[in-house]
């Protein structure tokens, strides 16, 4: 099954939670650390737009795969999914972010494990 059209390069929160959940894609939360930290949808692999604006490779986790990358409100994430579909990285961004993700009764986690919250 194909997941992502090229004419579609946002997702809804509940698309997002699927397509990371029942398919082959990666959840990519690129806030910075104190934002992860606080709060974070279980799962998601960590990498800072700062940090990929720099150049720094997906993590290993991320790499290779399709990319659905969220941030607190969907600004940054629509900045970093541009940046990798540019290197050749298949990439879409949720709209609204954890904010909406987090309105739609999807999980949120902090960095132990326990309920989190959007910073």
């Amino acid at each position: 099954m194909f997941l992502f059209r090229r004419s579609t390069n946002r997702v809804t929160p509940d698309q997002a939670h699927q397509r990371t959940t029942d398919g082959d894609a990666v959840l990519l939360d690129v806030r910075e650390q104190g934002e992860w930290s606080a709060g974070h949808a279980p799962g998601a692999v960590h990498a800072p737009l700062s940090r990929l604006a720099t150049g720094t490779a997906l993590p290993s986790a991320a790499a290779g795969r399709p990319l659905v990358v969220i941030c607190r409100s969907g600004h940054r994430s629509r900045q970093a999914a541009e940046l990798l579909a540019g290197r050749g990285a298949e990439a879409v961004d949720v709209t609204g972010g954890m904010q909406a993700w987090a309105s739609a009764g999807l999980p949120v986690v902090d960095e132990r494990g326990s309920s989190g919250r959007i910073a």
